[in-house]
Order: C-alpha cells, then sequence, then structure tokens
C-alpha cells in the first residue's frame, strides 16, 4: 500500500515539476527548486520500486519522511498552492498514518496543514475564501485519520493471517500423524502381528501334545520347531520393518521377478499349491519406484495370506500381465476358496476390527492404483484384481512415481 501511496506521488511531482521551475525565481531560486525536484523525484522512485529494501529504513526512522516533506515545501511554495502538487502533499499524513500509527499522523498531518496555510498566505489569491484555505489541510487530516485506520486493519489481518497459516501447519502436522499412525497400523497387521498369532496357535498346540498323558517326543520336536521358525519369521519381519522406517530403500524394484519370488516362498512355506503366470507377451523392464512396487507387493502377499487363512482355499493362482496400448499392469490374485460374504463392504469392516481388507484397499489407493475385490471364476472363491496405471517408455517429463493420479473409487462386488 505504501508502495502505492508512493507511485502516486511519483506521478504528481512530475506533472508540477514544470510549473514550479517556471514559478520559481531565477537564479538561486531556480537552483533550490530544480534540487528539490530531483531530491523528492528520486526519493518517491526508489520507495516505489524498492519498498522491501527502503522501507524499513522509513519505518525505523521518521526524520526522513520528515526531510522529505520539506524539500517538497519548496515545490508546494514555488508551483503555487492551486496546482497538483497541493493535492500530493495530503500523501504524507496518509503515509504516516500507515507506517507511525496515529501519533506520526497526528504530527505529520499538524506540519503539512501548517505549510499549506504558510504557502496560502505567502501566495494570496483574489479570489481565495477561508473554506478554500482550509480544504487542504482538512484533507490532511482526513488522510492522516484513514492511515492511521488502514494500518489497523492491516496489522489485524496479518494477525489472522498468522493465525490461519499456523492452524493450517497444526492440521498438516495432524494429517501427517494420522495417515503414519495408518501405514504403521497396516505394516504391523499384514507382518508381525499375522506372524505372531501363528505363533501363539503353535505354542497352544505344543502346549496341547505336552499336556496329553502319552506324549510324543516327534510331534513335541515338530511343533517346538514350528514355533521357533514363526518366532525367528517375526523377528525377521520386525527387523525389516524398523529399517524400512529408518532408511532410504532401492529407488527401484523389478515388480515382476519379485512377484515371483514371493508366490515361491508362500507354496514352500505354507505347502498351498500357488501357481505363477507372467505376462505372455514380451514386455520391456518393469522397474518402478519402490515404494509403489512393495505396496503392490505387499497387497499380493496379503491376498494370498487371506486365502490361506479364512477361506480354506485349496488352490491360489497369482497372474501378472501388463497391456502394452493403455500402458497398465494388472495382478490377479484368484482362490477356489469359499469366498467373501454377501454385500460385504469397507464400513462394515472397519466396524467389525477386520482391517486386512481395508488396508489392501488403503495400499491401493496411496500408489493410485484400482482395486476390485469379488467373485473368482465360475462364481467361486475370491479375486482380488490390482491395475495401477504406468508411466510412458520416454515421457516428456519423468512424472513423480510416488504420487500417481488418484484413482476411482475401490470396489468389493
Amino acid at each position: 500500500m505504501c508502495r502505492q501511496v508512493f507511485g502516486f506521488r511519483l506521478a504528481m511531482i512530475a506533472l508540477a515539476a514544470p510549473a514550479a521551475l517556471l514559478n520559481a525565481n531565477p537564479g538561486l531560486g531556480t537552483r533550490l527548486v530544480g534540487a528539490a525536484v530531483v531530491v523528492t523525484f528520486m526519493v518517491s522512485y526508489a520507495l516505489f520500486r524498492d519498498w522491501e529494501r527502503f522501507g524499513p529504513l522509513l519505518l525505523r526512522h521518521p526524520s526522513l519522511l520528515a526531510a522529505d516533506t520539506l524539500f517538497a515545501s519548496l515545490l508546494l511554495i514555488s508551483a503555487g498552492p492551486d496546482t497538483t502538487l497541493a493535492y500530493v502533499s495530503v500523501c504524507t499524513p496518509l503515509l504516516a498514518g500507515i507506517a507511525y500509527s496515529w501519533r506520526g499522523a497526528a504530527v505529520f498531518a499538524s506540519l503539512q496543514s501548517l505549510i499549506l496555510l504558510l504557502a496560502q498566505t505567502a501566495l494570496p489569491h483574489p479570489s481565495t475564501t477561508p473554506a478554500d484555505i482550509l480544504l487542504l489541510p482538512g484533507f490532511c487530516v482526513i488522510t492522516g485519520a484513514v492511515g492511521s485506520t488502514l494500518r489497523g486493519l492491516l496489522l489485524r489481518f496479518g494477525t489472522a493471517t498468522q493465525a490461519l497459516t499456523a492452524m493450517k501447519a497444526r492440521l498438516a502436522v495432524t494429517e501427517a500423524i494420522s495417515e503414519e499412525r495408518a501405514r504403521l497400523a497396516r505394516e504391523m497387521h499384514d507382518s508381525v502381528a499375522k506372524t505372531l498369532h501363528g505363533v501363539a496357535l503353535a505354542a497352544e498346540g505344543l502346549a496341547t501334545s505336552a499336556a496329553a498323558s502319552d506324549p510324543d517326543p516327534a510331534l513335541l520336536k515338530q511343533q517346538a520347531e514350528l514355533v521357533a521358525r514363526a518366532a525367528r519369521r517375526a523377528a525377521t519381519e520386525s527387523r525389516e520393518l524398523l529399517t524400512d522406517l529408518r532408511r532410504d530403500p532401492a529407488p527401484t524394484t523389478d515388480v515382476l521377478e519379485e512377484l515371483a519370488t514371493r508366490t515361491r516362498n508362500f507354496r514352500a512355506r505354507t505347502t498351498l499349491p500357488t501357481s505363477y503366470r507372467a505376462p505372455s507377451r514380451p514386455h520391456r523392464a518393469l522397474a518402478v519406484p519402490h515404494p509403489v512396487a512393495r505396496q503392490l507387493l505387499t497387497i499380493t502377499e496379503e491376498a494370498m495370506e487371506n486365502a490361506h487363512r479364512h477361506a480354506e482355499a485349496t488352490r491360489i493362482d497369482v497372474t501378472a500381465d501388463i497391456d502394452t496400448d493403455e500402458e497398465l499392469l494388472s495382478i490377479s490374485v484368484q482362490d477356489d476358496g469359499r469366498g467373501l460374504p454377501p454385500d460385504t463392504t469397507l464400513d462394515e469392516l472397519r466396524r467389525s476390527g477386520h482391517f486386512g481388507l481395508v488396508g489392501m484397499v488403503e495400499r491401493a489407493e496411496s500408489v493410485g492404483a484400482h482395486i476390485h475385490i469379488g467373485e473368482g471364476a465360475g462364481a467361486k472363491g475370491t479375486e482380488v484384481l490390482l491395475q495401477l496405471p504406468l508411466p510412458s517408455p520416454n515421457p516428456p517429463r519423468p512424472p513423480d512415481a510416488t504420487t500417481p493420479p488418484r484413482p476411482d473409487d475401490p470396489v468389493i462386488r
């Protein structure tokens, strides 16, 4: 706002300068008026152009504005109080009110009013009335009050803006904490929690066998080894989770190769017949950012675990396909189990505390993938279908693969 005031003042000085030079007395008078024109014009131009640089200096030293007012009074007296420069004089109390509050506005309004009255007295005009003489001083008082009011409004607006910024920052922190808590909950549910549940079941079986009247040493050894393996697996998953939280992973991951490896590991661990079918058509190396690949692989593993633990499946088929025309990666996990209960919804799953499918949907949304969970082939079992849009092989600008476009709403059908 101060810059705009100086811009208006700069234009009015340029318009009034010729009249001031023509009305000045030859010799010393002309030189003084010329010096006043140069000084006031340059000061106004500097403050208009670089207010951020010179403005704080003017705010700290009100005497600079007073000296500028005295220089401008030479132009006012020389050009005459009936020129455009007289109306520029009301800018001084306005600036003082904005910069120095009501005290500064009162001082500079009084000083400018006194200068205007002296100019009216020194250069009388035959048709001048008392109302004409008091018009501009009255404007100085009014503009000083306006400047002081604007200062108060600007300060209150700045305070409100700071409060709003702080509120947005707190909301952003709260949202980030909430998202991190949800992410940690998904990681714990999909790894350590399930393994520890298996440890508990194996330990219960071991306790039951040990409490028998005639315990079988071979069975006890087998169950103890199962508990040990499950406990080691839980420790390994905990270390992997901590490592993922503390350091940056590899930049990219070959999703198809890793998917085949995890399918083989799942088959060896559970002894459940599980097949993996890679894309039949030739395709380029599918290296995607590690955060995206990690979510896809975790969803796939969760789907296989659900089929093994809850669906009573006897077979699982994992299929990957790449549609080069639509640039789409599809991953399907299909089982022949008992399928989902009818009319299953995400809200119902959240209320009942079943967070496996909820976590899968949240993971898919976080990387921009479409997920469909529904009946398998022949209306039997369950199929989890993931579809991830892939970037172009040679995009004009590399997209941020960690934040792809938001997908449509997930479907459980």
